[in-house]
């Protein structure tokens, strides 16, 4: 039986974006030995998508209020690195990682599937 979803961040500065998953984001974790930190993610779906060009995957946090979590972010200083884009299933933006890395952001305007 499946018991749940396993996703990998890979970063160039590791320490500073598990601090930063940790401290700002709010995420619990657990010390898995050999310097690899495991956070407690809220619940999750998985879509998929047709698409006529190569297969790939995206990782979004999801939010109820964009807008709430977004002033919630600024006033910890966090880098907001895409204007939100307002889409007919959702409204999108991204944050930035201490590592550089982009982590987008997504309130859905439609049904979800994580409180099936």
């Amino acid at each position: 039986m499946i018991s749940g979803a396993h996703v990998i961040v890979y970063s160039q500065d590791a320490e500073q974006d598990r601090a930063f998953i940790r401290d700002v984001l709010g995420f619990p974790g657990v010390d898995a030995g050999g310097g690899w930190l495991i956070f407690k993610l809220p619940p999750a779906e998985v879509a998929v998508h047709p698409t006529d060009g190569p297969p790939r995957h995206e990782f979004y946090l999801m939010c109820d209020d964009l807008d709430s979590q977004l002033d919630e972010f600024l006033a910890k200083g966090v880098e907001v690195t895409r204007p939100v884009s307002e889409q007919r299933w959702g409204r999108l933006t991204a944050i930035r990682l201490p590592s550089g890395a982009e982590l987008p952001l997504y309130e859905p305007l439609h049904p979800v599937a994580h409180d099936l």
